[in-house]
């Protein structure tokens, strides 16, 4: 009821249709440094994101506490932003969907578990990375943090939508040293259920991660046979995808413009959205109040569909398929919750199908290191030699280069090593035929 002086003082001062997304939101962050809390924060948060119409332009406001003067100053701002947008494309408040699938993952026992027991748990992780192996010299690292919020989005057409959502990530980084060879290794829990943080385990998993590392040496340069790890895939999926943005395919920007009922990848490919899949990341209505459903992009090696919100599809004359993101006071175009189909065989059995190859666990600078008009790449790189069938020798410093497009037509095994990212994907490992790998 007290979002209704807004919307009164807007029809007052000619907006013709107007829309709030308010978010509200509980944060909370501490990290260890032996065994001990060296940093901690707690803190609320809440904005109020303001969209309105005049004369058929989009004008933005925002702020971060409402009362009556913050109604009156986003109307404002919004005439005042109105008239200097020079943007044509077409601005749409969202009437809603005809059906909406509402699905609830809050888990309220998460706010239910105190600042103290969380602390002491994630306590034992320090320990339990050093006891895993004498070469591990440091923990570099042991943080927690946690985020609860509550996003509503209403407006003058008569729609009011709030859904709510929580989640938790226990990270570790440790740092090992052999021979004067320093190697660094993390890996994380992401979750909203506490009782699945599992500290013994955790803790070997991040200490194996960074051992195994060392008494790495290039390997020789040439064409490889490729396992990628599952985040390696992630990085690769989530820049492939972008192509599949209706708005990068109308600025001329993507890699699929003009492919859609087309082949652009391996028949073993199969890359969804799954916005309503039960996780941390579902979202069952999107930043513009589209209602979302689980679709797949590329089926088969088939590009099936492009993304769109209210904007892109308008200027299609097609519907929204629920991807508006908001950043700010712009809605771009997104995916939610991006899976790669998985297939059946463990890493060890794509090992064993590959014979003699390298694995790829970790690439960087993917951004400044990817050619957004051809799709090439060449990244620094870390990994494994594969030699008869099982995982060999680390591997320091190495250059992956090749294809973005290549890497997902040339995919000859999906593996079944399914992996969760906080970036929201979900990806086992893949076999690639070829790959150029620069060493020695």
């Amino acid at each position: 009821m007290k979002y209704d002086k807004f919307f009164e003082l807007a029809k007052l001062a000619g907006i013709e249709e107007a829309e709030l997304f308010i978010s509200q939101s509980y944060n909370l962050s501490f990290s260890l440094f032996h065994g001990e809390v060296d940093n901690y924060s707690s803190n609320n948060g809440f904005s109020i994101q303001a969209r309105g119409l005049v004369n058929g332009k989009f004008g933005a406001a925002s702020c971060d506490v409402f009362n009556k003067e913050k109604a009156e100053y986003l109307v404002r701002e919004i005439v005042a932003n109105a008239k200097v947008i020079e943007n044509e494309d077409p601005q749409i408040i969202f009437h809603g969907s005809p059906k909406y699938k509402k699905i609830n993952t809050f888990n309220p026992s998460l706010e239910k578990i105190s600042v103290e027991e969380k602390i002491e748990k994630v306590k034992g992780l320090d320990a339990a990375i050093r006891s895993y192996d004498p070469r591990i010299v440091e923990v570099q690292a042991v943080e927690y943090s946690e985020s609860k919020s509550v996003t509503t989005l209403m407006n003058s057409r008569g729609l009011k939508l709030s859904q709510k959502s929580n989640y938790f990530v226990v990270v570790g980084v440790a740092l090992a040293m052999e021979n004067g060879q320093v190697k660094s290794g993390y890996d994380l829990v992401l979750d909203n259920d506490f009782s699945k943080v599992d500290i013994p385990a955790l803790g070997a998993k991040i200490g194996k991660k960074t051992v195994e590392q060392l008494g790495g040496e290039p390997c020789d340069s040439n064409q490889y046979k490729v396992v990628l790890s599952p985040s390696v895939v992630s990085s690769f999926m989530s820049a492939l995808i972008d192509s599949a943005s209706a708005e990068e395919v109308q600025k001329h920007s993507s890699f699929f413009e003009g492919k859609l009922g087309s082949k652009v990848a391996s028949s073993k490919i199969t890359i969804e959205d799954k916005p309503l899949a039960r996780n941390v990341f579902s979202k069952w209505f999107d930043d513009e109040g589209v209602a979302t459903s689980n679709r797949a992009i590329i089926k088969n090696g088939v590009l099936e569909c492009y993304l769109h919100n209210l904007t892109t599809a308008a200027k299609e004359g097609v519907e929204s398929t629920g991807n508006g993101h908001r950043y700010g006071s712009r809605i771009e175009v997104g995916p939610t919750f991006l899976c790669l189909k998985p297939g059946k065989k463990s890493l060890e059995e794509l090992f064993a199908e590959v014979g003699n190859g390298i694995y790829v666990t970790e690439v960087s600078g993917l951004h400044a290191g990817l050619n957004a008009q051809s799709g090439n790449f060449s990244l620094q790189s870390s990994g494994f030699l594969i030699e008869n069938g099982k995982q060999g020798r680390g591997l320091d410093i190495i250059t992956v280069s090749g294809n973005l497009l290549d890497v997902f037509k040339d995919v000859e095994t999906v593996g079944g090593n399914v992996e969760v990212s906080p970036s929201g994907t979900s990806c086992p490992s893949i076999i690639v035929k070829e790959l150029t790998i620069t060493g020695k």
